[in-house]
């Protein structure tokens, strides 16, 4: 078995211990907090909308030019908790001009809202890809009855063409059965493949449910070529400190690497008076090199803040 490296052990020293604290509360909260957490607001219409038409890809108008053959790229994963209206439009003008994630050739979002009355029945992922010049690929969970209203779902964002598109229903329904998915995709820098992965996980169920949930994702991964370069980036839901560390055993386990440290928060929510600070968001590697990170803590849209890095292609795809 691989050792796990420094960066990524989980101890209450890391955390801090008021921050240890927090978590002790928050499991006694759980129930509570996770009616807070819950995605379902918006109001139901009749209609039922086929898997088919739950997976959607596309392309501006009007692309920006991408380079042909960068030696690094700028990848940003980001839960928007369904931004819409203005906040969308301050999303957009952040990912064009702030310090921290603009100029990203690839983005993964998830809480994406396509045709929900909450956000005006706005396709928020092409409305998010006209105004950058990208190509977009959208998914999300069927509905738990088909008369409800459409469910938010994932996307990927790419100054890149997007090619082999899949959709994952991620296994084991949450509350009231509702579900979660995956979306990957390939794309081709400097004729490189690059598979990407765009995931939102439950929140509501057990640790090992959780785990299954992210190997879905390696088991679609594992239909490609074992050297190819992979990204698996999201809102894994990881509140849990034995999530957090389960997570980081199985990725590393699989040749993955992270630049993230697992003591290291990615979303904060006030309940009760009580700040919660968790490590939820995630960006792991395969056959990538991480020369630079962050958490934009300044971009405050959502409940989570987004992450960043920027990766360098690896001369050869294998990972030690």
């Amino acid at each position: 078995m691989q050792q796990i490296p420094e960066t990524l052990v989980h101890s209450t020293a890391e955390i801090g211990h008021p921050q240890l604290r927090v978590f002790l509360r928050f499991s006694l909260l759980a129930p509570v907090c996770a009616f807070l957490f819950s995605a379902t607001t918006g109001f139901p219409q009749v209609s039922h909308i086929p898997e088919s038409e739950l997976l959607e890809t596309s392309r501006a108008p009007t692309l920006a030019d991408a380079p042909k053959a960068p030696a690094e790229i700028k990848v940003v994963s980001y839960n928007i908790r369904w931004r819409g209206g203005e906040e969308l439009k301050e999303l957009i003008s952040l990912l064009k001009s702030d310090s921290e994630i603009a100029g990203a050739s690839i983005v993964g979002l998830q809480e994406v809202d396509r045709n929900k009355q909450r956000t005006g029945n706005l396709n928020t992922a092409k409305a998010i890809a006209e105004k950058l010049g990208q190509y977009y690929a959208w998914a999300a969970p069927p509905t738990p009855k088909p008369e409800m209203e459409e469910e938010t779902g994932v996307a990927i964002l790419s100054i890149y063409p997007l090619t082999d598109v899949r959709r994952i229903v991620l296994p084991h329904p949450g509350p009231g059965r509702r579900r979660r998915v995956a979306i990957g995709a390939t794309v081709h820098i400097g004729g490189t493949p690059l598979r990407i992965y765009s995931v939102h996980a439950e929140n509501r169920i057990s640790e090992d449910k959780k785990i299954e949930q992210t190997k879905a994702v390696l088991e679609d991964l594992a239909h490609y070529p074992k050297h190819m370069r992979a990204i698996i980036l999201g809102d894994l839901n990881t509140w849990e400190p034995a999530s957090v560390k389960k997570t980081s055993e199985l990725f590393v386990r699989e040749d993955f690497t992270t630049p993230f440290a697992n003591g290291k928060s990615t979303f904060l929510r006030t309940i009760f008076v009580i700040p919660i600070r968790l490590k939820l968001d995630w960006i792991w590697l395969r056959g990538l090199e991480a020369t630079s990170h962050g958490i934009d803590k300044k971009v405050g849209l959502s409940d989570h803040w987004p992450l960043w890095t920027v990766v360098r292609l690896k001369s050869s795809g294998k990972t030690k």
